[in-house]
């Protein structure tokens, strides 16, 4: 089942399927994806009858599937070909970092950054995890049971503070630098560790593998987590990228305005971001 959020909706929750939107929030009293996270509460009866209702999705119809994670936690280096084209040593565990929620994003949303402040923006196209259960100490074998869905991110990186700042949360969370959506597909029958990831930048592909490719599964992330800060519901786990990112490419190619970057996720659809670029 695919989950996402009406755009200017009071109560946005809708389902999604086959090129297709309905509204779900008033047939479940549920008005977000947040609170339906929150409640436990099983739509998919009522999301099948909404369906037989729906309407063609058009694009700019959908916000971010998620308003309000209490968290965003993330894992670099996790793909074999990543960790080759940047020439840095394999983990040894998973590398953990966080971006601010302030960063957040929607699908058909600008990226932007304020002017002067970095002239290296990046994309990351990545598999995303919701949490749907408390998780603390939750091993590697039941860690999936704990995940309500999944969503398409985006990893947008100003690599020049990434790499200055000797630390990473700067160049990570710079005001809508984390694109999500467009939909949250539900954890049931999905298999997040044999999905397509792909990126592209006005046309061209410039990532394109799969997360059978990543050094430590998304169980094994999740896990790990647990194992030294509690996971809540409606947190998100970005699991990493794989290769063909800009930085380290030959010559280098970074975002600016007036590009258009969208990251698609197999199962998920694409997440669509047109560059505003440097602002003020």
């Amino acid at each position: 089942m695919q989950l996402a959020h009406l755009a200017g909706r009071e109560a946005p929750l809708a389902v999604v399927q086959d090129g297709r939107v309905a509204p779900l929030a008033d047939r479940v009293g549920i008005a977000t994806v947040d609170e339906l996270i929150a409640s436990g509460v099983d739509v998919a009866d009522a999301a099948t009858q909404a369906l037989a209702e729906a309407q063609p999705l058009q694009p700019g119809m959908l916000a971010r599937p998620l308003l309000a994670p209490g968290n965003i936690a993330c894992v670099g280096l996790n793909y074999e070909d990543h960790i080759r084209e940047t020439g840095l040593d394999r983990p040894e565990r998973p590398l953990i970092f966080a971006k601010l929620t302030s960063s957040l994003l929607g699908p058909d949303e600008e990226i932007r950054w304020p002017a002067g402040l970095t002239t290296s923006v990046d994309w990351e196209a990545e598999l995303a995890v919701v949490i749907g259960r408390r998780m603390s100490g939750v091993s590697v074998d039941d860690a999936l049971d704990h995940a309500f869905g999944y969503t398409a991110a985006n990893d947008v990186s100003a690599r020049d503070l990434q790499f200055s700042d000797g630390q990473w949360i700067r160049g990570k969370s710079i005001d809508t630098f984390c694109p999500i959506g467009p939909v949250i597909v539900t954890a049931d029958g999905y298999d997040p560790d044999a999905k397509a990831v792909a990126s592209r930048v006005n046309g061209t592909t410039m990532q394109d593998s799969s997360t059978s490719l990543m050094v430590f599964g998304t169980a094994e992330i999740l896990s790990f987590l647990s194992a030294f800060t509690t996971l809540e519901p409606g947190d998100l786990v970005l699991t990493g990228t794989p290769w063909g990112v800009g930085g380290f490419r030959e010559p280098p190619v970074f975002l600016d305005a007036g590009d258009v970057v969208e990251v698609e996720v197999e199962g998920i659809g694409v997440l669509r971001n047109p560059v505003g670029g440097p602002q003020g």
